[in-house]
Parts: C-alpha cells; sequence; structure tokens
C-alpha cells in the first residue's frame, strides 16, 4: 500500500477518469430512473393536500432511495466536471477561463441539485413514522420543482454551451460531440419559462411537468454519458494509433535495402 501512495505512483488518467465518472453517471441515472417510476410514481395534484400526504406517505421509502442515488449521481457528476475542465485545459491553456466558466456552473447546479433533493427529502421524511402534513409538504414540493427545474435548467445550458465551444476550441472532442452541447443547452433554456406554467404533473411545459426531465435533465446526463464513452474510446484508439505508427515505422526501417555505395567520380 505504501508504494502506491509515492508521488511517482499517483498519476491518474484524466482521460480514464473522465470515461469512468461519466458512464458512472449514466448507470446511477439509469437506477434512479427505475426506482422514481417504479417505485415513486406520479403525484397527485398540489392543491390536493389531503391526497399529497397520502401519497407521500406510502412514497416515502421510494423517495428517499431516489434521493440517496441522486447523492452519489451529483458526486460522480463532480469528478466528471473536473476532469473535464482538465482536458480542455490542457490541450489549450487559453481555454482556462472558459473551462472554468462550465466548470463553475457546473458546481452550482450541483448545489441548486441537492437542495433541491433535500426539500424533497423533507417532504418524504415528514411522513415517516409521523401524521403526514399535506401543507408542509406541498410547500417543499414547490421550492423542490422550482430548483430542479427552471433555476437548475439556467446553470446547465451554461455548463454545456461552455463546454460545446471549448470543444470546437480545443478538438480534444470529436466535433459532433460540441454540437450536441448546443442542442442540449438550447432545450434547457426552451424549458425555462415552465415556471410560469403553474405545477400540474399532466401538463407537459409546467414547472412540474415531465417536460423539463424529458428536454433539459435527461438530454444533459445522456451528453455526459456520451462524452464519457467517445473519451475512453479515445483513449484506446490514440493508443492503437500511436502503437500501429511505431510498428509500421520499425518495419520501414528494418526493409529498407542498404544504400549503394557511390562510384568513384574518374578525372581523366
Amino acid at each position: 500500500m505504501a508504494s502506491l501512495l509515492q508521488p511517482e505512483s499517483m498519476k491518474p488518467d484524466v482521460r480514464r477518469w473522465t470515461g469512468i465518472s461519466a458512464i458512472a453517471v449514466a448507470c446511477l441515472m439509469t437506477a434512479e430512473f427505475l426506482t422514481a417510476s417504479l417505485g415513486v410514481g406520479a403525484a397527485p395534484p398540489l392543491d390536493d393536500e389531503a391526497a399529497l400526504g397520502q401519497f407521500m406517505t406510502g412514497a416515502a421509502y421510494p423517495t428517499l432511495l431516489v434521493i440517496f442515488i441522486d447523492t452519489f449521481l451529483m458526486a460522480a457528476l463532480v469528478v466528471f466536471l473536473a476532469s473535464f475542465r482538465h482536458l480542455i485545459v490542457r490541450a489549450r491553456t487559453d481555454m482556462r477561463w472558459v473551462a472554468d466558466l462550465g466548470y463553475g456552473a457546473g458546481l452550482i447546479f450541483v448545489a441548486v441539485t441537492l437542495v433541491g433533493d433535500a426539500m424533497d427529502g423533507g417532504g418524504a421524511l415528514d411522513t415517516v413514522k409521523q401524521q403526514a402534513d399535506g401543507t408542509v409538504i406541498r410547500a417543499l414540493t414547490e421550492g423542490h420543482i422550482l430548483m430542479f427545474g427552471s433555476i437548475g435548467c439556467v446553470m446547465t445550458a451554461l455548463v454545456v454551451a461552455a463546454a460545446g465551444y471549448v470543444t470546437f476550441a480545443s478538438a480534444t472532442l470529436p466535433r459532433w460531440t460540441g454540437w450536441l452541447a448546443f442542442v442540449v443547452a438550447a432545450l434547457n433554456l426552451v424549458t425555462v419559462p415552465a415556471m410560469f406554467n403553474g405545477t400540474s404533473s399532466t401538463d407537459l411545459f409546467s414547472a412540474g411537468g415531465p417536460g423539463v426531465t424529458a428536454l433539459a435533465t435527461f438530454p444533459f446526463l445522456v451528453w455526459v454519458a456520451i462524452v464519457g464513452i467517445v473519451t475512453i474510446r479515445g483513449t484506446h484508439h490514440h493508443a492503437m494509433r500511436r502503437a500501429q505508427a511505431a510498428q509500421k515505422a520499425a518495419a520501414e526501417a528494418s526493409a529498407a535495402p542498404d544504400a549503394p555505395e557511390q562510384a568513384p567520380v574518374s578525372l581523366a
């Protein structure tokens, strides 16, 4: 163990960690989606506080499990953001301020999401081993909806817009991932006005509707997963190309015939 903690051995591969963290985000996102869909289900209208309290009483533990998974998802996202920033700065030091902009916005998004999770978890805890209070659950849920929705979408749009820009500027990733980032940024900005359309869970473009998840949060996490896969593939791809180039150069050097000796020039 002591030999592993030496300065010369502690050189993490940033491309590998970018990919690992992104794949972790994808796996945790899938687990969270399945838990929310199968365990929590659709909530009743927020103005029906009695039904809301009864719903949360039955969905308290699945809701807490979703928040538990989301906490680790956000931790993996922080690793991804830091690794992605380092990839860009290593390729283009003059793009540091743009990379820092995306990294800072990403940390704000993580913080906003965790605060929203805490509010949602507070509503679930209000029903554990006590009588549910629909008024408390409604207030916490409305705050969670706003933070998870429009507020988070603005920060997400800033993250992926900055990422798209530095992707084109640094050539660290394929150009199509930059275009994908711009599309995700546009989708997030489109969903921001949903905050003015109420909290109905049946209205696609309301603050509490499925549109925010489908058009903003899900595409962002898919972009993260795609960047991770491309990064890991790029590591192996470039290593293979370097090995093939070295083998080709060695083969050409060994197969090249010796240069013939030049005959002396007669001066007669």
